[in-house]
């Protein structure tokens, strides 16, 4: 028999469902909330609402551009956590509602996890052991991979996370929520070399941004001062520097590990994983240590349920099901 899974993401503002069959992903949709950018931030509560609104919607694409009917579904999986706790309430209880009524098993998964498995949803693959960087709005982790489901965290920030770096960095330039991909975008016509940003002075494999984006926010301050034309004449190239910097912290944590673990299987993940910078310096990466790197299209790097169904593929390899008293865990952290 086929193994049909429908996944669901809720974990913050974006709505999603995929379906995979036999670990192969059939669809993918995701709805996004515009509404946060006029707010500067995503706001919890008009996200749980949003969700309400989409959930239905996104399910019955997924399974139409699928070309399945939900009793053909075997089993359902859902973000549990981490995540907004409103947010993940709705899918949670969308997927046991339908795992009740279809009588089909559950399977509440590990966000970080599967953002790590959406390495394994297209070819090519990697090969057991890997580290994989995995950076998002709000996590920062080098992560030690040594089976599909088996993980330790190597590193973290101790305090934001990059994508929250870039976020208010934008901010502090006047840019619009999301801020990361709207830097990315004019860093492109601008000199990452123009300005300089404090970096931390952490010697482990752990992470810290606080103190680069304080530098960033004194910086600009001070120029503003003196002309308060600054970040109007010079965006593009302060952009550039803040992404040129940030990208650097990551790029030294990662050769670091890779180093300490001896390790040439290499992978990122998360949202900034799309980030244009950072791609392009993990492909030279790969030719300077002979690294064989790995890097999920787009799509599957910002959050989405296809990630999510391919990680309930091999939760169900391991038999680990969940039974209709699950609960959303905010703060899960394998």
């Amino acid at each position: 028999m086929k193994e049909v899974i429908l996944a669901i993401e809720t974990s913050c503002d974006d709505t999603s469902a995929a379906i995979a069959i036999d670990g192969i992903v059939k669809s993918n949709i995701i709805i996004s909330q515009g509404i946060h950018s006029k707010h500067g931030g995503v706001v919890p509560e008009i996200s749980s609402r949003e969700h309400q609104k989409n959930i239905i919607l996104v399910v019955k694409e997924a399974l139409r551009s699928a070309k399945i009917q939900k009793n053909d579904l075997n089993a359902i999986s859902f973000t549990v956590g981490p995540g907004l706790l409103g947010s993940l309430l709705v899918g949670c209880s969308f997927a046991k509602s339908l795992s009740f009524a279809l009588n089909i098993p559950l399977i509440g998964v590990d966000h970080m996890k599967a953002h790590v498995l959406s390495n394994f949803i297209d070819e090519p693959i990697p090969n057991f052991p890997f580290i994989c960087l995995t950076v998002s709005g709000g996590h920062t982790q080098l992560v030690l991979v040594k089976d599909f489901l088996n993980m330790d965290i190597i590193g973290e920030t101790l305090d934001d996370a990059v994508g929250e770096a870039f976020d208010k960095s934008a901010k502090i330039l006047g840019i619009e929520y999301p801020g990361g991909p709207i830097i990315d975008k004019i860093s492109k016509n601008g000199d990452p070399l123009k300005y300089k940003f404090s970096k931390p002075r952490i010697s482990d494999l752990n992470f810290s941004f606080s103190g680069i984006k304080t530098s960033i926010l004194y910086f600009v301050k001070s120029e503003m001062e003196k002309d308060p034309m600054f970040v109007e004449k010079n965006l593009n190239d302060i952009a550039a520097s803040i992404q040129y910097s940030l990208v650097e912290i990551l790029k030294e944590k990662l050769i670091k590990a890779a180093n300490k673990y001896k390790i040439s299987n290499i992978a990122i993940a998360g949202g900034v994983s799309a980030n244009s910078l950072l791609r392009k310096e993990i492909d030279k990466l790969k030719s300077i240590y002979n690294w064989k790197t790995f890097i999920p299209k787009t799509e599957y790097c910002t959050d989405n349920a296809a990630m999510i169904a391919i990680a309930a593929h091999y939760y169900i390899k391991e038999k680990m099901f969940d039974d209709i008293n699950i609960c959303p865990n905010p703060r899960l952290n394998f």
